[in-house]
């Protein structure tokens, strides 16, 4: 029976273990432009059930209560915290920032789509306004190489204004894109989301519809994660995997004390 708490606590540690490594994640990404930070989920693993609830422990009493015994725990699952990061001007016309729900569509080098919260858009070579890794923005809005401004409204229509023009020219709406479960998605690393069947089809939308936010130019959305909530549960998990390490210790000194007295 003491080597079943041993199991038990050993199940503690694995899970605490994996937590403080979201916990690491969350404040390496505390400075990482539309990052929203993970939280652990834990569920007890299967009881052994000794005695039911409900058996005769006479001819006319029964138990009250069962005796089970739990058999540890483990992670079952991280969710995505997709609360609102602090707005933060920066005064580039192609930085952008959505406040409110939708997250922008971006064509993969796979050829999916990639959702993410990160704004900081720019031109390439061709004009066509695409991430920092060189992915472009969907739909595709090509910025003629002569334009001297860039505007975007809280709607997502995109206007230039080039040389010698007295009116600014509309060169392409951006949509947005939402999903019925987003705890659904996975992320996929470079702040990007991937559609999976339990996020759902993408709700694609102008800024306003659909509920919809809307854009905010010149600005980008910070990272959600909150250092000091995140340094509590750091001390918190610290303390945790130490209670779930003494428990191994105490239990193989009750085995070493009953080989050496009986």
């Amino acid at each position: 029976m003491s080597t079943f708490a041993m199991h038990v606590a050993k199940t503690g540690l694995n899970s605490q273990q994996i937590k403080m490594q979201v916990i690491a994640n969350n404040l390496a990404n505390v400075n990482t432009t539309g990052f929203k930070s993970d939280r652990t989920n834990f569920e007890s693993l299967l009881y052994q059930v000794l005695r039911g609830a409900g058996e005769n422990t006479s001819e006319n009493t029964s138990l009250a209560s069962g005796l089970s015994v739990g058999t540890g725990t483990r992670l079952l699952n991280t969710t995505k915290l997709h609360s609102q990061g602090s707005l933060i001007n920066t005064g580039n016309s192609l930085d952008l920032s959505v406040e409110g729900d939708g997250l922008f569509q971006v064509l993969m080098p796979d050829g999916k789509i990639g959702y993410t919260r990160n704004g900081a858009f720019m031109r390439n070579a061709e004009g066509t306004v695409v991430t920092a890794s060189g992915y472009a923005l969907q739909p595709e809005i090509q910025i003629p190489a002569d334009a001297a401004t860039i505007t975007v409204s809280s709607d997502g229509i995109v206007t230039v204004q080039q040389p010698g023009a007295v009116d600014a020219q509309e060169v392409g709406q951006i949509t947005l894109a939402d999903f019925p479960n987003r705890q659904g998605l996975q992320p996929n690393g470079e702040s990007m989301l991937i559609e999976t069947p339990a996020s759902g089809a993408p709700i694609i939308a102008n800024p306003f519809e659909e509920g919809m936010g809307r854009l905010v130019q010149g600005s980008l959305e910070s990272s959600n994660v909150n250092v000091v909530q995140e340094l509590v549960d750091m001390i918190e998990t610290q303390r945790a995997y130490e209670v779930s390490s003494k428990t191994i210790t105490s239990v193989d000194e009750m085995m070493r004390f009953i080989a050496q007295n009986i």
